[in-house]
């Protein structure tokens, strides 16, 4: 008698659908016969400028001891951290990738009687860790593509025992200053844990500083997300981490798994704090990655939201998801984002210079092939 495995699933993960990462380089090679080096991903939010050669030398010299298990407490990279926030070693919380983070604080403070409050177009890592334990998700109407934090805070019940909120969000770019996330904080109980997550946290300009890390002796509930992954140019290593009280991360270490970040990327993420020249120069690069998408956007016409992040959302129309693919067989990957509930959006990550223009080449083409061309 076959047995039908998927009922035996606990009900959370019977509804959820898998994670959607951007397409490989190597698989649209595959699949279209092009030449992997005519190519460009913008669909990940990756660092265009490759890894820090300090990141580098760090992770060749820690593949010497392959065969020994990683520093589970991450002591090396906890004390640098330490050092370079301002907090003590007591309150990081290492993860691999900051995925990993969210859902350790998910498993570790909510339950199937709880609820888990965060804004539409928000990351989906949230709804997924959601339904994952059973929980309840109250996902609030976004307000401008932006979280509306007002009516996130009046969401809060009795049940409610997280809120996640991503500043700058992903996949709209949207960002609130730091103002208005303390004014938030402030409304919400002490006995509901907030995440900030800043995963995009390096690249914000323009804004008055929504520093989480600031507010931690102010606000206990408060958990702070960061990573490697993105500005630090680590992503293929998965380094994540959470700043939180000493009590808080007492208990998130408890439950995450041991060993979850591996040697390689420990070296190599104690290494790159110390590489500043590096940090400057992606900060510099995106900044002027997004003006050279968002003016060329502006020119041919395309509404597209103002993003802090590394990347894009523009709207090309009811036809997103035919653009994309025209994009596809130029060699330009994107990111779809109809699965955020965005189906005439495509997210388009800052690359280099001559990535950034073979995109906008490659999507007026696309656009004048569908009939939306300006």
């Amino acid at each position: 008698m076959a047995i039908d495995y998927q009922s035996l699933a606990v009900k959370g993960v019977q509804a959820l659908s898998p994670y959607q990462p951007g397409k490989p380089i190597s698989e649209l090679a595959r699949e279209l016969g092009l030449h992997p080096a005519d190519i460009i991903k913008l669909a990940s939010n990756e660092n265009p400028l490759g890894p820090s050669d300090k990141a580098i030398a760090a992770a060749e010299g820690a593949l010497k001891e392959l065969c020994l298990y990683p520093d589970g407490n991450g002591f090396d990279l906890k004390q640098k951290l330490s050092t370079y926030l301002g907090v003590g070693s007591d309150q990081i919380t290492l993860g691999n990738g900051s995925n990993d983070v969210l859902e350790v604080i998910a498993r570790c403070f909510a339950g199937a009687d709880s609820e888990i409050v965060f804004s539409q177009y928000a990351f989906a890592v949230y709804p997924i860790v959601t339904q994952a334990i059973g929980a309840k998700a109250v996902a609030v109407p976004a307000k401008d593509w932006g979280h509306d934090l007002d009516a996130m805070a009046a969401a809060v019940t009795e049940r409610t025992r997280l809120v996640f909120v991503a500043n700058p969000n992903n996949p709209t770019g949207t960002v609130h200053d730091s103002d208005a996330i303390e004014a938030f904080l402030g409304k919400i109980p002490g006995d509901v844990l907030v995440v900030l997550d800043e995963a995009y946290y390096e690249y914000m300009t323009g804004v008055k500083d929504p520093d989480g890390v600031a507010l931690l002796s102010r606000f206990p509930n408060l958990i702070v997300c960061r990573t490697f992954s993105k500005a630090w140019g680590l992503a293929a290593l998965r380094v994540g981490y959470s700043i939180s009280s000493p009590a808080i991360a007492d208990i998130l270490n408890r439950v995450r798994q041991p060993f979850n970040v591996n040697s390689t990327a420990l070296a190599a993420a104690t290494a790159v704090l110390d590489d500043k020249d590096y940090l400057q120069r992606s900060r510099a690069a995106n900044t002027a990655g997004l003006k050279q998408l968002q003016e060329a956007f502006d020119q041919m016409g395309l509404r597209y939201i103002p993003s802090s992040g590394n990347f894009v959302a523009v709207e090309v129309g009811p036809q997103a998801m035919g653009v994309y693919q025209a994009l596809l067989s130029q060699g330009v990957i994107v990111r779809p984002v109809t699965g955020y509930g965005m189906p005439n959006h495509l997210r388009v990550s800052v690359g280099l210079p001559e990535q950034n223009e073979q995109f906008i080449n490659a999507l007026a083409k696309a656009l004048a092939a569908s009939g939306q061309g300006a």
